[in-house]
């Protein structure tokens, strides 16, 4: 029996059952070189302190703070009536700013003895707010006592590394994990060819994993970390560069557009010009279509610039070369509305087959989940026979049922809401690989494009057809300046008395019921909990009885049913409705040019390029858009900072880096990468684009030159870690 290499001993057998159950339900750490590979997030000096004024709320945090006072106070509760329940209050200090830990019940005792004036510790716990101020309630804590032995300079200028924890396994019991494993990195395969290494002067792959987790000097961590954002780079980016390789590799059918068929009939009579962008990706895309590999084409753009035209002009032309086209949209309500504009602009170009069709026209038509048995069998018959050219559809179209007669392109709208096995099941269904045309709303800067769609070609469109209006858009104080939401209400009545249409966005629905066990449990330093998000049910009602009495105001939420849904919608577009209060199923692909006002209420709950997404549903006409950004956080927040730069700018690219700077990366690679636990542990997408361009040119080199890594062992190990077995399957799919 082969022993087992040392990077992949289970953590059971080196640190006991107990504490790897909890590293691999918490953290998905099993393995020693899982573990090794879990990096610090930061470092402490010992002889310095957290700033405890930057603490994000809401989040577990590790601090290194000093105690300046501790006080026992004893008081009555239900379980202890006769004033004897006993809250220990010890504040913490970095000398200019201070925090509040609580204890309760018998977990004063040990706390009380240890926690002295003037002791140094490291605190560990989730930060809440109470009674306006910021306190940890139960922290675990460390003490960090100087040894005899050392003298106070190095005690003091010890870098003290701070892990990503969790309630329950501290920082401090991970590190000393690490100090466990530690010996086992000298044994670490180097995925980097010698070559590639020596060139740009990096350290060991041992080397590194000591030098980031036992760290002597800063130098040490920025060496370490120099090298570990190589690896990640690099490894994803061989992955990718593989992927296109096989990919280039599959044979499909080539699709040229007839010169005189369905396209150019379409374009003949389209009342507008197609911009100059619109007309240069079409061109990419055909180009793309007349190959006889599969097209893997990312196409993004912003609210409004014309992808749906883009897509649709694809699909004729696929239809024109004798193959079908389908597109998946994300919500009925969208692929509904892309069914009803697409008929609408192809006009009798859509009625094959019927009395008042044309000579080139197809069959445009509609698969959803909730459609009647017989509209659905009709539909069925049409994909099967090739009757239909074009189909639109939902995950309905992804059933084992749908068979079409020659499958050519899929379109998938709003990629980032499907699973890859969604899109690999739809891709399935043609005879060979049918072409890919990805579209996605939220525009992507570059390097993300590169990391996370690393497989697919990018087109990009950023002009606005003409005749598209200004959006104007402002941050309203709710909590500082209540006067400023009444006037919001005003602009709201005023955009509605000019024959105008206003949205009404909210975070939750509002017909969840309250759970009374949730109610009763909540102990006494939850009591200061924000209020829920608001609800268009209850909102909807305010309005119609308050600021907005007498205006025609509806409600639509996911949650409804379909043929609601879509009555609302078409009520709504023919201008029945004044003012539609909504959830964000209106978030994409809505088009109503004559709304021209939207007010978000809660807006700090929702991302930048949500938000960007949202308001992009106004202004579709001639007149100009308004979008109010309601919001109750304090004006210093990073919540509110975030509103004032959606407020700022209507630059979608602009926004994602924003919105990328502030969030995690692991969000962004985490969603699109099949929801695994993202690889990126060192590499920022946005700092690090030059590493990220290098990388993608040298892994591309080197998967030309050997694509089976056959003289690479080292590669082909870290991928195989990198892209674990659902990854693989992930990539495999696309």
């Amino acid at each position: 029996m082969d022993l087992v290499p040392a990077l992949e001993e289970p953590l059971k057998k080196v640190l006991g059952p107990p504490t790897a159950k909890v590293m691999a339900e918490h953290l998905g750490l099993h393995t020693v070189g899982d573990l090794l590979h879990h990096y610090p997030r930061r470092y402490e000096e010992r002889g310095q302190l957290t700033h405890l004024a930057d603490l994000p709320m809401d989040e577990h945090v590790t601090v290194v703070a000093q105690v300046a006072d501790a006080r026992l106070h004893t008081f009555a509760s239900s379980k202890a009536p006769r004033g004897k329940g006993q809250r220990l209050e010890v504040t913490i200090t970095d000398g200019s700013g201070r925090l509040q830990l609580v204890f309760f019940g018998n977990g004063v005792h040990k706390p009380h003895k240890e926690l002295l004036p003037g002791t140094r510790a490291m605190f560990s716990g989730k930060v809440s707010l109470f009674n306006r101020r910021l306190q940890l309630a139960h922290p675990a804590y460390e003490l960090l006592r100087s040894d005899t032995d050392e003298t106070v300079e190095t005690w003091a200028g010890a870098l003290i590394p701070i892990y990503p924890a969790t309630a329950k396994l501290e920082s401090w019991k991970i590190g000393k994990a690490i100090q466990t494993v530690l010996p086992s990195a000298q044994e670490a395969v180097d995925p980097l060819p010698d070559s590639l290494r020596e060139g740009r002067g990096l350290v060991s792959l041992p080397e590194a994993l000591l030098k980031i987790h036992r760290p002597h000097t800063k130098a040490d961590i920025e060496d370490a970390r120099a090298r570990l954002k190589w690896d990640e780079a690099f490894v994803l980016q061989v992955a990718l560069a593989r992927r296109r390789h096989a990919d280039a590799q599959l044979p499909a059918v080539p699709r040229k557009p007839a010169s005189d068929g369905l396209l150019s009939a379409f374009d003949d009579r389209l009342p507008f010009t197609l911009t100059e962008g619109q007309l240069k990706v079409s061109k990419e895309i055909f180009d793309d279509l007349a190959t006889s590999h599969p097209m893997h084409r990312l196409l993004q753009g912003e609210v409004g610039s014309g992808k749906t035209m883009v897509a649709l002009r694809a699909m004729l032309a696929v239809v024109d070369a004798g193959g079908q086209a389908a597109m998946l949209a994300p919500t009925e309500v969208l692929a509904q509305q892309h069914h009803r504009s697409v008929v609408e602009m192809m006009g009798n170009l859509a009625e094959g087959g019927m009395l008042g069709g044309v000579a080139d026209a197809t069959k445009v038509v509609l698969l959803t989940g909730s459609m009647g048995a017989a509209g659905r069998r009709q539909a069925l018959l049409d994909l099967v026979t090739g009757e239909a050219g074009i189909v639109i559809g939902t995950h309905a179209l992804i059933e084992d049922k749908v068979q079409f007669h020659d499958l050519g392109l899929v379109v998938v709208d709003e990629q980032h809401r499907f699973g890859v096995e969604q899109r690999d099941a739809l891709r399935g269904k043609g005879k060979q690989p049918p072409h890919l045309l990805v579209m996605t709303a939220t525009p992507i800067p570059r390097t993300v494009a590169m990391t996370v769609f690393g497989d697919l070609e990018t087109s990009v469109l950023d002009q606005l057809p003409a005749g598209r209006s200004p959006i104007a858009s402002h941050v309203v104080p709710a909590a500082d300046k209540p006067h400023f939401l009444a006037r919001a209400w005003d602009r709201v009545r005023e955009e509605v008395e000019r024959g105008h249409q206003a949205y009404v966005v909210c975070p939750r629905i509002g017909d969840e019921e309250d759970d009374p066990k949730k109610a009763r449990k909540k102990a006494p330093e939850d009591e200061a909990e924000k209020r829920p998000p608001l609800a268009v049910l209850e909102v909807a009602d305010q309005l119609a009885r308050g600021p907005l009495q007498g205006l025609r105001v509806e409600v639509l939420h996911g949650r409804m049913p379909p043929d609601d849904k879509d009555a609302v919608m078409r009520r709504f577009a023919a201008g029945d409705t004044d003012v539609l209060v909504a959830t964000t199923v209106i978030e994409v692909g809505v088009n109503v040019p004559n709304a021209t006002a939207m007010v978000i209420m809660d807006a700090d709950r929702f991302g930048v390029s949500q938000l960007h997404q949202l308001r992009g549903r106004v202004g579709r006409g001639s007149a100009p858009g308004l979008c109010l950004l309601v919001s109750e956080m304090p004006e210093a927040s990073p919540a509110r900072q975030r509103l004032d730069a959606v407020a700022a700018t209507l630059d979608g690219f602009e926004l994602s880096r924003i919105d990328l700077e502030q969030r995690r990366e692991g969000d962004v690679l985490g969603q699109a990468q099949s929801g695994v636990r993202s690889s990126l542990r060192v590499l920022a997408v946005i700092e690090d684009e030059e590493i990220i361009a290098e990388a993608r040119q040298e892994a591309a080199a080197i998967v030309a030159a050997d694509p089976e890594l056959t003289g690479l062992p080292g590669l082909r190990t870290a991928l195989d870690a990198l892209v674990d077995e659902e990854r693989e399957q992930y990539l495999e799919k696309g």
